[in-house]
């Protein structure tokens, strides 16, 4: 039997239950997770408003830093005793998991647990959205919505490294420090500025990262540069907004659709390569997750609390074993 802190009803608080320690099926391992990194959609998860719904209960968890234990059937590149990082979609606040070999990334030995757990959607995301998707060249002006939340905050960092002029915007004066320190370029403060204006005197937007919508995605949107990309990652004001396309016809601009956890089924490849380019530039110490707190496992709901009243910046991360 295993720890696991699970959604028993929809809209309530975690409960730590035992259950049954997983066996690796063909094509997966099991992992004894050290550390597990929270995310906006482990709240959808428990409101039972995220893209997927597991049947209850159910044990929520995105990202993990763990040593694999056991290997399933025809699993061949991995090895008992290795330490990896993975997006296992639900599953993390638990003792083990069994978890899809090709979506396991083996890790350094210098990477710590916690960065570890920190690090594969939040950079993960920027990466793919930046590059594979948007195509970000050096000497553009990126505006990045949501600076100082867990994605915005590697976007910023992101976007620097890869020659950008970054333009962060965040809610107040304390969070917008820390997208300058990560690199930011300019800041906007969304409690008292004016989006539109402020960027349109910069010299417009080339690319919109947006985890945000609502009105921030409207007054982003009337900011583009002709042939801008605009890339909406989530709708954390809870408001989806609907896009004109004349606006769209007028300036030649690109609304590019993107949710980074389907490449786990559509093509993972595209995943596992941003990853080794994300753990190369780590190791170099040209990157380095933020972490704002490390809470033990039976204090999931209070880690949980952190993001949903946006109290934390980068990421929050919840420690279940010592590796």
């Amino acid at each position: 039997m295993m720890r696991a802190m699970q959604v028993v009803e929809l809209g309530q608080p975690l409960q730590m239950n035992e259950v049954d320690t997983p066996k690796p099926e063909v094509g997966e391992v099991l992992v004894r997770i050290h550390t597990c990194g929270l995310n906006f959609g482990d709240l959808l998860v428990i409101k039972g408003t995220y893209q997927e719904k597991p049947a209850l209960p159910a044990t929520i968890g995105m990202e993990i830093c763990g040593t694999i234990t056991a290997l399933g059937a025809g699993v061949t590149h991995l090895k008992v005793g290795q330490k990896i990082g993975s997006y296992c979609g639900f599953g993390g606040l638990a003792d083990f998991a069994a978890i899809r070999a090709n979506l396991c990334v083996p890790l350094p030995d210098d990477m710590n647990p916690v960065d570890a757990a920190a690090f594969l959607i939040a950079y993960g995301t920027s990466h793919v959205a930046l590059d594979y998707k948007a195509h970000l060249k050096a000497g553009e002006r990126l505006l990045v919505l949501g600076a100082s939340g867990g994605v915005g905050l590697t976007a910023v960092e992101l976007g620097k490294l890869m020659g950008a002029e970054v333009i962060a915007c965040a809610r107040g004066i304390e969070k917008l420090a820390i997208c300058k320190q990560a690199g930011a370029d300019h800041l906007i403060n969304s409690d008292t500025d004016d989006i539109r204006a402020i960027v349109k005197s910069l010299g417009g937007a080339d690319v919109v990262y947006d985890p945000i919508g609502g009105d921030q995605f409207k007054a982003a949107l009337r900011a583009c540069n002709p042939e801008a990309r605009i890339l909406p990652l989530g709708f954390a004001s809870g408001d989806v907004p609907q896009i004109p396309a004349n606006h769209l016809l007028v300036k030649n601009l690109t609304i590019i659709g993107f949710y980074w956890g389907g490449y786990t089924r559509v093509n993972p490849k595209v995943l596992t390569d941003s990853f080794a380019t994300l753990i190369e530039w780590y190791c170099a110490g040209q990157i380095k997750p933020h972490i704002s707190a490390t809470l033990p496992l039976e204090d999931a709901n209070a880690a949980l609390e952190l993001l949903r009243t946006r109290k934390a910046t980068g990421k929050v991360v919840v420690e279940i074993s010592k590796p």
